[in-house]
C-alpha cells in the first residue's frame, strides 16, 4: 500500500463501512451547521432576507455570516445586516472583512466598530477586485488575508474563521503554496477555516490530510452550495476554481421550467454529500445559503438539524 494510501484511509471509510455507517446516521446526533447571507441591495431583498433568517434562526445555527461583495462593494449594507442581526436575533453573527479598498485605519475602525456592538466573529479574507481583474493590494491597507488576521488579533480577542480552497485558489502558484498561506492565516490566529465550495467529497477529504499533514489542527468546515442554477453555479465554478462533475450538470438537465423538482433533487445532492462527509467524521457545514430559506432548511431536515 502506498504511503498516499494509507494517509487517506484515515479519513475515508470502504464502502460497505459506509453504507452501513449511512444508515446508522439517521439516529445519530445532528451535525453542527453554519449559514451565509449575502445583505440585501434594496427594500424588498432586505426584506426577503428577514423571512430567511426568521426561518432558518430555529434551527439553531453556530454562527451566520455576512457577506462583502467584490472590493467591499456592500460594505455598508454588510454592517448594517450584521448589526442588525445582532441587536434583533438570537444569533451570532460574522461579518466579512476583506482587504480591498481599505486602508489599515479604515479596516481597525470597522473591527472596534464590531467589537462595540458585540459582534464578536469575523471572516477574515484578501479579497476580490470589483472588475474580476488580477489582485491589487490597496495602499496603506493589509496585502493578504494573514496580516489582516494578525491585524485584528492586535485589535481585540475575535474569533476568526479565514478561507480555504481543497482544489487550490485559481490564483496560487501551486497547492503547496495555497496549503502554507492557510498555515500562515492559522498561525496569525484565525480559530477555523471555510473552504470553498465541492462537490466531490474525496476532493475535501484529501485536502484534509494535506492540511492535517502541514500541521494545521484547526477546525476545516465545509462549505455546502446546494445547486439551484446550473449556469449560475459554471460561473460560480469558472471564477473559484471548483470544478463541476459532468453527473451533476446531467442531473438537472430539463429541470429549468420545474423549480420544485429542481430544488428536492438539490436537496437530496447537499444531504447526501454531507452524509458521506459525517461517516468520515465531519460534524460542521457551513451552507451557502444564496438567501434562499426552504432548500436549506429542507438539507438541514434531511441531516436531523430540526426545530425542536
Amino acid at each position: 500500500m502506498s504511503t498516499a494510501i494509507a494517509a487517506m484511509a484515515k479519513f475515508r471509510k470502504a464502502p460497505l463501512e459506509q453504507l452501513a455507517q449511512l444508515r446508522e446516521l439517521y439516529g445519530a446526533p445532528p451535525p453542527d451547521i453554519s449559514f451565509e447571507f449575502f445583505p440585501p441591495k434594496t427594500p424588498e431583498a432586505e426584506e426577503k432576507l428577514w423571512d430567511v433568517i426568521s426561518t432558518l434562526a430555529p434551527l439553531k445555527p453556530r454562527f451566520v455570516s455576512v457577506t462583502y461583495g467584490a472590493g467591499g462593494s456592500t460594505r455598508e449594507r454588510t454592517h448594517s445586516t450584521v448589526a442588525r442581526i445582532r441587536r434583533e436575533t438570537d444569533l451570532t453573527p460574522a461579518a466579512h472583512l476583506t482587504c480591498v479598498n481599505a486602508t489599515k485605519e479604515q479596516i481597525h475602525e470597522i473591527a472596534q466598530e464590531y467589537w462595540q456592538a458585540g459582534v464578536r466573529h469575523i471572516v477574515a479574507l484578501r479579497g476580490d477586485m470589483p472588475d474580476g481583474g488580477g489582485y491589487v493590494s490597496t495602499p496603506g491597507g493589509y496585502e493578504y488575508a494573514d496580516d489582516l488576521v494578525a491585524g485584528l488579533k492586535r485589535i481585540a480577542d475575535f474569533d476568526i474563521s479565514v478561507a480555504a480552497y481543497p482544489e487550490t485558489h485559481p490564483q496560487a502558484p501551486s497547492t503547496q503554496f495555497d496549503i502554507d498561506h492557510l498555515k500562515r492565516k492559522v498561525d496569525a490566529g484565525a480559530t477555523r477555516a471555510i473552504t470553498q465550495f465541492f462537490f466531490d467529497d474525496d476532493i475535501y477529504l484529501r485536502f484534509l490530510e494535506r492540511v492535517r499533514n502541514a500541521g494545521i489542527e484547526a477546525e476545516i468546515v465545509p462549505g455546502i452550495l446546494p445547486v439551484t442554477n446550473v449556469a449560475q453555479l459554471k460561473r460560480f465554478a469558472a471564477f473559484s476554481g471548483t470544478a463541476v462533475p459532468q453527473w451533476l450538470a446531467t442531473l438537472f438537465e430539463g429541470l429549468d421550467e420545474k423549480p420544485e423538482l429542481r430544488n428536492f433533487i438539490s436537496a437530496m445532492v447537499a444531504a447526501e454529500q454531507c452524509r458521506m462527509l459525517m461517516v468520515n467524521g465531519i460534524r460542521h457545514f457551513h451552507f451557502y445559503t444564496l438567501n434562499r430559506a426552504e432548500l436549506t432548511q429542507a438539507i438541514c431536515h434531511i441531516l436531523g438539524v430540526r426545530v425542536k
